[in-house]
């Protein structure tokens, strides 16, 4: 035992170290992902593990930011890297270099689960889906500003209906083109009228063809739900007809080609102007054939009324007729007034009509000697009721009271006080007699009522003025 060599922990950790190092310096590995973590560093810390073992895995800054597909839970991937220890934790782990998908089948099924995820959510539902608008003013298009997809576009705008278009440039695959597609949906979906830039009245997410991994970025689960609730009427244009991705799934419209989704987005003017050069000519012959049926139908009724210069012809007899019978009616009519009044006239005699007159003007002296006679008469009995009336009111007034002993109490402001108790002891009052009117102090029996000063001379004042009034 005293020949075995003697290590440090840290000489053994050390030894391990280089042999795990020199012996697995470069490996790939397949499994499945399971716990994915990723710093605030940038690095990703994950666990790739089987039906029997786990190993941990790290990937540095660096390479995290170039990796085509980023990993998940549950996702099969092959990682290429080298194996190393940690000697704080006695640990080993592996440095992953790069990553991608286990083929094909293994991105399939992580793209199956998403939609599932989604469909479950109610984000497919055909009812959220918004029509198109028939004519756009701007149109704006998420995109890489280099590739030939915006080319095409536009190239195929102009062809069919030349409107405004604002590009959003944008990654389109690898590290951060997710979020920068996202930027674009919600960037264009914050204009509002009174930006500076237009709001756009829909929006095309293009891209052109390439394998599953070249359009992940379009299958990223932030991508479909910023495409789902978009304000903006949106259409996927993603790949070739064959491609399917998540946003297609979530768009108001799903073009197969790039192209395609210009075609979706606007109508061809010579159409449109073909089709309204037609509607002018129906609706112009519509008019000429409704205005032909009424002047055919204005003619046949001008033939029922026949001319105009024989329509009075019988009217005009009739009213000559009718002036012939006026006149003979009238010259009958006169004929019988004038007999009448003859012998009306007839009993009409001079004495006659004296004797009516003498007759009223009797009836008229008559008269004004009675009205003369009662004259006098009704004078006496209004000055008699006039002077009862005066009589009764001397008998209602308040001085024949006075008269008798009585006297009358006003207060300060002039009013009449009833009631003893309407007198404050020092206040001065007026005392009404039959004759005149004298200013008095009131308090209560047996006492000398306080005067002030200024009551006093008040007092004075008045007693001045009230006998300067009565003496």
């Amino acid at each position: 035992m005293s020949n075995i060599k003697e290590y440090t922990v840290s000489e053994l950790s050390g030894d391990i170290k280089r042999v795990v190092e020199d012996t697995f310096s470069y490996v790939r590995v397949r499994g499945e992902m399971g716990r994915v973590v990723r710093a605030g560093s940038g690095h990703v810390y994950l666990d790739m593990k089987d039906d029997r073992a786990v190993i941990s895995a790290v990937v540095w800054k660096g390479n995290a930011s170039k990796l085509r597909i980023q990993p998940e839970q549950g996702m099969e991937m092959i990682a290429t890297g080298r194996l190393t220890t940690y000697p704080g934790q006695s640990k080993y782990q592996l440095i992953i270099d790069t990553l991608e998908p286990a083929g094909v089948g293994a991105l399939m099924a992580v793209l199956e689960e998403r939609k599932k995820k989604l469909a479950a959510e109610g984000l497919f539902d055909p009812a959220n889906k918004r029509p198109l608008p028939f004519l756009p003013r701007v149109i704006g298009v998420v995109t890489s500003p280099s590739g030939a997809v915006i080319s095409d576009i536009l190239h195929r705008l102009r062809d069919r209906f030349p409107v405004h278009v604002l590009v959003w440039p944008t990654l389109v695959q690898g590290e951060g083109a997710a979020k920068q597609i996202v930027a674009g949906i919600e960037g264009f979906n914050a204009l509002t009228a009174a930006s500076a830039v237009p709001r756009p009245d829909v929006l095309i997410i293009a891209r052109g063809g390439g394998s599953i991994e070249d359009l992940w970025s379009f299958n990223e689960e932030i991508v479909a739900r910023a495409a789902a609730v978009s304000d903006i009427p949106l259409i996927s244009a993603v790949g070739h007809e064959t491609d399917t991705t998540l946003i297609d799934f979530v768009a108001d419209q799903r073009a197969p080609t790039p192209t395609a989704a210009a075609e979706m987005a606007v109508p061809v003017r010579r159409e449109l102007w073909l089709e309204i050069q037609n509607k002018v000519r129906r609706m112009t012959a519509v008019q000429s054939r409704v205005l032909e049926a009424r002047r055919v139908a204005l003619l046949s009724v001008t033939r029922a009324l026949g001319r105009a210069d024989t329509i009075l012809d019988i009217p005009t007899q009739r009213l000559d007729r009718a002036a012939e019978k006026l006149v003979q009616v009238l010259s009958l009519r006169i004929e019988r007034a004038t007999s009448d009044f003859g012998r009306k006239s007839a009993g009409l005699r001079p004495t006659i009509l004296e004797s009516s007159l003498r007759s009223r003007e009797q009836r008229l002296l008559s008269a004004n000697q009675r009205l003369h006679s009662a004259r006098p008469r009704l004078f006496e009995q209004r000055q008699t009721r006039l002077i009862n009336a005066g009589k009764l009111l001397e008998s209602y007034s308040y001085k024949n009271v006075l008269e008798r002993g009585y006297t009358l109490v006003l207060d300060e402001s002039g009013t009449i006080t009833r009631r003893a108790s309407g007198i404050k002891n020092g206040q001065q009052a007026e005392v009404r007699f039959a004759d005149g009117s004298r200013l008095a102090m009131f308090g209560d029996a047996g006492e000398k009522p306080s005067v002030s000063r200024k009551s006093k001379k008040a007092a004075r004042k008045t007693a001045v003025s009230q006998n300067s009034l009565f003496d």
